[in-house]
C-alpha cells in the first residue's frame, strides 16, 4: 500500500511538474520566439541592433532554466554550448552591433530558437498529456456520483462512453479508473520525454561539441596556468607574512634569551613563554595552510567526510547528504571539496539563510553535488563573484554549475564533474 501511495504521489508531482513546463512552454516560449522574429526582422531599420541582443539574452535565460529544470527534476543533462563574448567588447551603439553580429553567429541560438518552436508545439503537447491523464479521470467520477442526471436528455460522451444513466455514469468511473491508472504509470515518462525533446533540440552536434569542447579546454588550460600561479603567490605571501615571520622572531627571542639566561632569568623566562605562543601560532598557521592546499581529512576520509566536516564549522545548521560507492581520483575530490566550500562560504555569508543543504553523489559517469540555502536569493555568475572562481575551477576538469536563485529564494547551485569512482 504504501509503494502505491508512492507511486501516485510521485505521478501527481510529475503531473504538476508538467502543468507547470507547459505553461512556460505555451507562454515564455511563444512570447520570447514571437518577439525575437520580429526584432530580428527590424535589424535593417537599425531598432532591432538595440532590441535583439536583450531578447536573445532572454532567450538563453530561458533555455538555461529548462536545463536547469530537466537536470533536477528528470535527471536529463543539456550542455550549454553558448560561444563566449571577448573581453574587449566595446560599449555604446558599435558595441551593440558588435554584440548582436557575435550572438547571430552563434549556432546555439538558431538551436534556442528551433527549440522554443518545437516547445510551444509537441514539447507543451508531451508536458500537458501527463496532467491530462490525471485530471481526466475526475470528470468521469463526477458522473457517476450524479451529474450523468443533468445529460438523461441529451447524451454527454465521456471519451467514447455515452452518459444517460447511473449505469453508463459507472462505466465512465471506470474508464476513468483506467486512464487514472495509465496516467500514473506514464506521467514520469512523458515529463522526462518532454526533456528529452528539448535536449535533442537544444545539444549541438558531434561536431560542433567537439569544437566547443576543443575551445573550452583551451581556455580552461590557461586558467588553471593562472589559477596555479595565483595559489603559488597566496602560499609564498601567507609563509612570508604569517609563519616565516614568526619563526624569525622566536629565533630572535630565543638568541636574547641566551643572552639574560644567566643575568636576568625572570626577564629570560617571560622571553621563553612569548617563544613558546610564537611557535603555537606559527604551527597553526602552518596547518592552516596546508588545509587551505589539500586538506589532510579529504585525503585520509575521502570528499564525504570532507564535506561533512565543512558543514561542522559552518555557522549555519547544514545538512549533508553523501551517496558515493567509491572515490574519485584526488584532484577530482579537491576541486569539488574547494568547489563545495566556496559555495558554503557564499552562502554563509551572503544569503541570510537559515539553513542549508548540501547533496552529493555519483551516477551515470559523473560526480554531482549540489549546495542548496533558503536565503534571500539573487545569486548570479560574474563580476568576479565566488561562483564565478567556482565555475573555473570545474572547467578546469570539463564540469559544469547552473545556479537557480530567483530574488526571494531559494538558492540552488549545482555542479557536475565527469569522473569514475576507484
Amino acid at each position: 500500500m504504501d509503494a502505491i501511495r508512492g507511486r501516485i504521489g510521485s505521478a501527481l508531482l510529475a503531473a504538476w511538474r508538467g502543468l507547470v513546463v507547459s505553461f512556460a512552454a505555451l507562454v515564455g516560449s511563444c512570447t520570447l520566439f514571437s518577439l525575437t522574429l520580429v526584432s530580428i526582422s527590424m535589424i535593417p531599420l537599425g531598432i532591432g541592433l538595440l532590441t535583439t541582443p536583450y531578447l536573445l539574452d532572454l532567450v538563453r535565460r530561458h533555455a538555461n532554466q529548462r536545463r536547469l529544470l530537466a537536470a533536477t527534476w528528470s535527471d536529463v543533462r543539456i550542455p550549454v554550448p553558448y560561444r563566449p563574448f571577448p573581453k574587449d567588447l566595446r560599449g555604446g551603439f558599435l558595441g551593440q552591433v558588435e554584440r548582436t553580429t557575435l550572438l547571430l553567429k552563434d549556432p546555439a541560438t538558431w538551436r534556442d530558437l528551433r527549440w522554443m518552436l518545437i516547445d510551444m508545439t509537441a514539447g507543451y503537447t508531451v508536458a500537458v498529456f501527463g496532467a491530462a491523464l490525471l485530471l481526466y479521470p475526475v470528470e468521469g467520477f463526477v458522473l457517476a456520483a450524479g451529474l450523468w442526471r443533468v445529460f438523461t436528455d441529451d447524451r454527454y460522451w465521456y471519451a467514447f462512453v455515452p452518459v444517460d444513466s447511473q449505469a453508463t455514469g459507472l462505466m465512465a468511473a471506470a474508464l476513468g479508473v483506467a486512464i487514472f491508472a495509465v496516467g500514473v504509470l506514464a506521467s514520469e515518462p512523458l515529463l522526462r520525454a518532454h526533456f528529452v525533446l528539448a535536449r535533442t533540440a537544444l545539444a549541438p552536434t558531434e561536431k560542433q561539441e567537439l569544437a566547443l569542447r576543443i575551445d573550452r579546454l583551451t581556455e580552461t588550460r590557461h586558467e588553471a596556468v593562472d589559477t596555479a600561479a595565483s595559489e603559488l603567490r597566496r602560499i609564498e605571501r601567507d609563509l612570508h607574512d604569517g609563519a616565516q615571520a614568526r619563526l624569525v622572531a622566536m629565533g630572535m627571542n630565543l638568541s636574547t634569551i641566551e643572552a639574560l639566561i644567566e643575568k636576568d632569568p625572570a626577564q629570560a623566562k617571560k622571553l621563553l613563554a612569548m617563544a613558546r605562543e610564537s611557535s603555537a601560532e606559527a604551527l597553526t598557521e602552518l596547518r592552516d595552510l596546508v588545509r587551505g592546499i589539500h586538506p589532510p581529512v579529504l585525503a585520509e576520509r575521502g570528499l564525504g567526510d570532507a564535506v561533512k566536516a565543512l558543514a561542522l564549522r559552518l555557522p549555519i545548521p547544514c545538512d549533508v547528504d553523501v551517496e558515493l560507492a567509491g572515490r574519485a581520483d584526488a584532484p577530482v575530490e579537491s576541486a569539488a571539496y574547494f568547489a563545495i566550500s566556496e559555495a558554503l562560504t557564499n552562502a554563509a555569508k551572503h544569503s541570510g539563510a537559515e539553513r542549508i543543504w548540501v547533496d552529493l553523489r555519483h551516477g551515470e559517469g559523473a560526480l554531482r553535488f549540489s549546495v542548496t540555502d533558503d536565503g534571500r536569493g539573487g545569486a548570479t555568475v560574474g563580476g568576479g563573484s565566488g561562483l564565478s572562481g567556482i565555475e573555473r575551477r570545474l572547467g578546469t576538469f570539463d564540469g559544469v554549475m547552473a545556479v537557480s536563485s530567483p530574488a526571494g529564494g531559494p538558492t540552488m547551485v549545482t555542479m557536475e564533474i565527469p569522473c569514475e569512482l576507484s
